[in-house]
């Protein structure tokens, strides 16, 4: 092979390279989310798209929530929830699942049990299923090491990543008492929506936080700017701090190391 031969197939191998990073990067995912109004408060199904679309990434989502269900409530289709319909009706690339939170300290059975079957279920239909751990309420936080234990042995019993929502909201709080991650006893405020919005967009893109936008908005059906989340400057620079030195599972990179913010 002569050299002009040889630096023709280096740039052939080059142009390959780059375009397929450039497709994968632009690749559009679908991902529904499943839960509870720990999922729909302050729309985090649409923060998580808009923080994605904020970085010119396509990540379309959806949701099947209803207040104070649980995975046993979705299979069953009990209190008007469609998540099965939804599952077996249209294509998904991730499905995020998230427990009520008692069920994972009061009926761990029944936790573990409806968690297999909608894995089963999601990969059944060609998605791959993730799930949420959820946090502690603000007056107990001492549920959070069995609502952790409980979600770690789901998913290695499933072989599934889960999002360390959990985690993340007390570890801010441990930094930052001051900044008010819940609207109420359980809920969370724009600040904890905001947090969990990070979490999975470094999930889904394996990417620095840093660019995220201190506020997010999308596009009303109207095509006119709509306001999903406010943010101090200040704290907006903490939480995106705080998820890019806390390590957990993402799609591009697979490590259980734990990494602790600094301060």
């Amino acid at each position: 092979m002569d050299l002009k031969s040889l630096k023709f197939g280096l740039l052939s191998m080059l142009f390959l390279l780059i375009s397929s990073s450039f497709t994968a990067q632009n690749k559009k995912i679908r991902v529904l989310f499943v839960g509870n109004s720990f999922t729909y408060y302050n729309n985090l199904p649409q923060v998580v798209a808009a923080m994605a679309k904020s970085q010119d990434i396509i990540i379309e989502t959806k949701h099947s929530t209803v207040g104070g269900s649980s995975l046993e409530n979705h299979w069953k289709s009990e209190r008007g929830t469609q998540t099965r319909i939804m599952i077996e009706l249209e294509k998904w690339d991730y499905i995020v699942f998230n427990n009520h939170s008692l069920s994972a300290i009061n009926n761990a059975q029944n936790f573990i049990d409806y968690g297999k079957k909608f894995a089963e279920l999601t990969r059944s239909k060609g998605a791959e299923p993730i799930f949420m751990m959820t946090w502690a309420y603000k007056s107990n936080p001492l549920m959070l090491p069995e609502i952790e234990k409980m979600y770690k042995t789901l998913c290695e019993q499933t072989k599934t990543d889960y999002i360390p929502g959990g985690p993340l909201f007390a570890s801010s709080i441990n930094y930052r008492p001051d900044l008010e991650l819940f609207h109420d006893n359980i809920h969370p405020s724009p600040n904890g929506t905001y947090l969990l919005g990070l979490a999975f967009f470094k999930y889904f893109t394996g990417k620095n936080v840093n660019p995220i936008p201190t506020n997010i908005t999308t596009l009303d059906t109207n095509g006119q700017l709509l306001y999903l989340i406010f943010m101090n400057d200040l704290d907006a620079y903490f939480l995106r701090q705080l998820v890019n030195e806390f390590s957990f599972k993402t799609l591009t990179l697979k490590t259980e190391q734990v990494i602790t913010p600094k301060k």
